[in-house]
């Protein structure tokens, strides 16, 4: 009896070692960031900026006085548009890159500033003059007179993976030298941006960033440099968010441009693309949603001169794999133009593979609206030819939508009055009899790609035609 409650005894205790070891495993696996940032913090510094402001009515004399009977909604706004303007000033962070002075910080911490001040940890000041500025990327190359000082090593961002521990250096609120760390949350994000031009595929941590952490570094437990902290999605306006850091590799990119000529040159094909939905990835053959669809090419640009056609879907460039619209920025924009490389396509239903030359940047085409008379079809719209001025504007010919039925193939697929048709199925619309005569090959009951200029911008969708 005894010899039994010993072994049941023995078995607890056995039990419970096991149980506590995959806690100790985890309080062995914490990281220490003491050495890291003992042997890094001085290279991080601290930017101030200030943007001296000009009053436009400057030649006019502040002391002059107006007629007593001047209503006082009117002197307040004389006074306040003659009264002098305050200098502006900002603050961020950066980091040396080099022993003899070059440092990286972000393009909104430093665009437009008249004077910028860097300020190390030892308390040195120096002032700081801009050696070149890349808005898409959001970052800055600054330099000021030093010899000997301490800099950071660009890191292999390409390595970073999902769930790997990282730290952030900066004066969030205007804090000096203030830590934070989490880990990388998801990698190859891609953020709306107000120019449209999604060149930055951001590292996205939980690590807490707030106003004034923007330019700093973001370590990895080697004390490499594997982003520069740029962006904050938050609801509240401080680091309960989403925080993005610009990767490293990206940065030496830049970094190399700015040196040499001051600016940063991007790839680019002249396309405008977008994702694929299963019903679409059916119509052009592909097995999943996967790739950039091609909805719209510039005339006589990079991709229409290398071959590349509308309704292609672009699977892999450069040997890298697109798996989504999204991924096609991000491979383009460091290629340098004039550079040929591979593509792999889906076109109609088969591979095929490509050179592209990559091309330098321009602008992407517009279009008005105008009308004529409708015409009823099998999808359930009315259409109408184009004017000469849209074609001239939307760079090819079509057809208008002009009215939807209710219930109508049309309506279920999401198209929209106004829109203007340019592909049916794999062939091109240039006109309403090319339009009928596409739309009665259509087979009914199989989901085919369908292709709109909305409001200047190219649109793929799919429609099935239930009969």
């Amino acid at each position: 009896m005894s010899l039994r409650l010993l072994s049941v005894s023995m078995i607890n205790v056995l039990i419970v070692l096991l149980m506590s070891l995959p806690v100790i495993g985890q309080a062995k696996a914490l990281p220490d960031f003491t050495t890291l940032i003992k042997e890094h913090s001085s290279a991080v510094v601290k930017i101030e900026t200030t943007t001296r402001s000009t009053s436009t009515f400057s030649n006019q004399p502040h002391s002059q006085q107006l007629p007593e009977n001047v209503p006082e909604i009117f002197r307040r706004l004389f006074e306040d548009r003659h009264a002098p303007q305050r200098n502006r000033r900002s603050m961020g962070s950066g980091f040396f890159i080099s022993a003899d002075g070059y440092l990286l910080t972000n393009n909104h911490v430093v665009e437009g500033a008249t004077d910028i001040t860097v300020r190390l940890t030892d308390r040195r000041e120096f002032d700081a003059k801009v050696i070149g500025l890349d808005p898409q990327s959001d970052l800055a190359l600054l330099k000021v007179k030093g010899k000997q000082l301490p800099f950071l090593k660009l890191a292999n961002s390409d390595s970073i993976k999902v769930g790997e521990w990282v730290l952030a250096i900066g004066s969030p609120f205007g804090l000096d030298y203030s830590v934070s760390a989490g880990i990388v949350s998801a990698i190859g994000r891609s953020l709306p941006s107000s120019q449209q031009q999604n060149y930055v595929p951001f590292i996205q941590t939980d690590v807490a960033i707030n106003p004034g952490n923007s330019g700093g570094p973001l370590f990895n437990l080697d004390g490499e440099v594997v982003g520069i902290n740029s962006q904050i999605y938050t609801s509240s306006g401080g680091s309960i968010g989403l925080s993005f850091a610009i990767p490293a590799n990206l940065a030496k990119n830049v970094v190399k441009q700015l040196k040499e000529t001051g600016s940063v040159e991007r790839g680019w094909l002249g396309v405008v693309i977008q994702d694929i939905g299963k019903d679409l990835a059916l119509s052009f053959g592909l097995k999943k949603p996967q790739g950039a669809l091609i909805a719209q090419l510039s005339p006589n640009g990079p991709a229409a001169r290398s071959g590349l056609q509308v309704s292609d879907v672009i699977l892999s460039f450069d040997n890298r794999q697109v798996k989504t619209s999204s991924d096609l920025p991000h491979i383009v924009g460091p290629i340098r133009p004039g550079t040929t490389v591979v593509a792999t396509v889906m076109r109609k239903g088969k591979k095929i593979t490509l050179d592209v030359t990559v091309g330098s940047r321009t602008h992407p085409l517009t279009q008005k609206n105008t009308s004529t008379s409708p015409q009823k079809t099998r999808l359930g719209i009315g259409i109408q030819d184009i004017t000469q001025e849209i074609q001239d504007a939307i760079g090819s010919g079509g057809v208008m939508i002009s009215s939807i039925a209710n219930n109508s193939p049309a309506e279920r697929s999401g198209l929209q009055r106004g829109d203007i048709i340019v592909q049916l199925g794999f062939e091109e619309v240039a006109s309403v009899e090319d339009y009928l005569k596409s739309e009665e090959a259509l087979p009914s009951n199989k989901p085919q790609p369908i292709r709109v200029i909305r409001q200047g911008a190219p649109l793929f969708r799919s429609i099935i035609i239930e009969e």
